[in-house]
């Protein structure tokens, strides 16, 4: 196994190391770390480094430095949302040593009085602030990590919108220093200004008559634009449960239209990703519109088609086939695809489709279904029974 040679060092705002990072730090030839990180650290022997500009350089001078004593000074927990986590992708582990001081989370956790276990834990910093959309619901307590003075107005318009206007909302400054202050209020009602380090406090309030868009699949067909073609609420249910998605898995989603199975899979499961595609620019728009409305702004939609579009594209956890079944091959090409164990499902609501997934279902096995749903609706003065269109459903998974 490979000997660690670069080494994270957790900091607190107090100047304060992980255990171990003093002498991680006098054994170093090298340390990098933001200006305050290096003053907060006093002394050193070491040659210092600032981070360079663009900062995506520094990942270029530490694969040349493999094998010298490097050490990297990071706020909190470098494997929490810090530093770690970009590194683990492009050092082996081995190559890594790792010593956390307490994270803005534990630090924050404590100064609410909130146990950790019980706190939805986030970091928009960097991201979208929509992210936090799919993660509302009534009743949470989060703490986010943000991208600056300005996040807390942001997030405040946000919570508003999304009928959350009650929430209260703390600004924890600097946790852990002598500039340390504590500033609250309502999103509503929200105007203070917040130092640029600080970790963010929301104690979700749902205004009354907000409407709750729970993670679980199936959402109501309206939390979409759509254009009419799309996959139902009741279908798509029973279309995620047949793609299983877990954390980190990726989805192809064939003919995405608006987005809705994609945006689904998105929200069902932590770190999933998504790549959907379509090619007509109308509901390429659709799809990312809902993709942001519904906290998954990470989706990504590709003008094409199958198979000749899933080239090059990362190996898939599951595919879902919503359009485009009678394209040769595409079936052929999903299969190849797939990793092992991986899930393909196929939708058809027209009988040259059904006609493909009754092919390749005697061929191939799996399990062929029929999904009929009926709703029910005004006729005259009375209600009665509409039918959707069936949708013979088929999946396989991949041995």
């Amino acid at each position: 196994m490979t000997s660690p040679w670069l080494t994270l060092v957790g900091i607190g705002e107090d100047g304060a190391l992980a255990p171990g990072g003093r002498e991680a730090l006098e054994r170093a030839e090298i340390v990098y770390g933001g200006e305050r990180h290096l003053t907060l650290a006093g002394t050193l022997s070491a040659e210092t480094r600032c981070w360079p500009s663009p900062f995506s350089s520094v990942y270029t001078e530490l694969a040349e430095l493999k094998g010298r004593r490097v050490s990297i000074l990071c706020t909190g927990d470098p494997m929490w949302f810090g530093m770690g986590a970009t590194l683990t992708k492009r050092f082996d582990a081995g190559e890594l040593a790792a010593l956390p001081a307490l994270s803005a989370f534990q630090l924050a956790a404590s100064r609410m009085g909130w146990p950790v276990q019980d706190c939805e834990c986030l970091s928009v910093h960097g991201r979208p602030v929509d992210l936090l959309r799919s993660a509302l619901y009534p009743g949470a307590r989060m703490l986010v990590l943000t991208s600056g003075a300005a996040a807390p107005v942001e997030i405040a318009d946000l919570l508003v919108n999304e009928g959350y206007g009650r929430t209260r909302m703390t600004v924890l400054e600097h946790l852990g220093g002598d500039q340390e202050r504590h500033v609250s209020g309502t999103a509503e009602d929200w105007s203070a200004d917040a130092a640029a380090l600080h970790t963010l406090a929301l104690e979700v309030t749902a205004d009354r008559g907000t409407r709750f868009h729970a993670r679980v699949p199936g959402l109501a067909d309206d939390a979409f634009r759509h254009d009419g073609k799309m996959t139902k609420q009741e279908v798509r249910a029973a279309t995620l449960a047949e793609l299983k998605p877990h954390p980190g898995a990726m989805l192809w989603d064939i003919g995405a239209g608006c987005g809705s199975v994609a945006i689904e899979w998105l929200r069902s499961a932590n770190r999933t990703r998504a790549i959907g595609l379509e090619p007509h620019a109308e509901r390429r728009q659709m799809a990312l519109e809902n993709a942001v409305a519904l906290g998954v702004p990470h989706l990504e939609v590709i003008d094409s088609s199958a198979p000749a579009g899933l080239e090059g594209l990362p190996p898939p956890d599951a595919v879902f086939i919503g359009g485009g079944l009678t394209a040769p091959g595409v079936i052929e090409a999903v299969l190849n695809a797939l990793r092992p164990g991986g899930r393909l499902v196929a939708n058809a609501v027209t009988l040259e489709s059904e006609a493909v997934l009754l092919a390749a279902y005697g061929k191939l096995g799996g399990n062929l279904k029929k999904i009929s749903v009926h709703r029910a609706s005004a006729v005259g003065g009375l209600t009665g029974w509409r039918p959707l269109m069936p949708v013979t459903q088929w999946s396989l998974t991949r041995s």
